[in-house]
């Protein structure tokens, strides 16, 4: 139990000419881990941060969120997790989440069948 490692993953990425180097540092607790293990784990938690984080931050702008008194940063962290499941549920448009979640601000109906995913009985 406890601390096993401490792992350093170096990323470079280059876009449009630009390129930008990043290390990110990690500790774990898996005794006996190798490299190529500890680089599979990585790329698995980055995968998840991509794929959730990214949208958290786009759609719902999470980090510029400035919400800070008492546990309302967490029930708003939990209100935007539900946003999301609930727009990945709804399959009838083939928009990104951030669309959607305009779409649902403007069309009663849509905004409905969206929340139809909580299966409130809403029509």
């Amino acid at each position: 139990e406890g601390l096993a490692g401490i792992g350093a993953c170096v990323s470079t990425v280059t876009e449009k000419g630009n390129t930008v180097t990043a290390v990110n540092y990690a500790i774990y607790s898996r005794k006996g881990m190798t490299a190529a293990e500890y680089g599979k784990s990585e790329r698995a938690h980055w995968g998840i941060e991509n794929s959730l984080h990214w949208v958290l931050d786009i759609a719902f702008r999470e980090d510029e969120s400035r919400i800070r008194a008492g546990n309302a940063a967490e029930n708003m962290n939990m209100a935007r997790h539900i946003g999301v499941n609930l727009l990945k549920q709804e399959k009838s448009c083939k928009m990104g989440i951030a669309s959607k979640r305009k779409k649902c601000g403007y069309d009663m109906a849509y905004l409905y069948k969206v929340l139809g995913g909580l299966n409130t009985g809403i029509k």
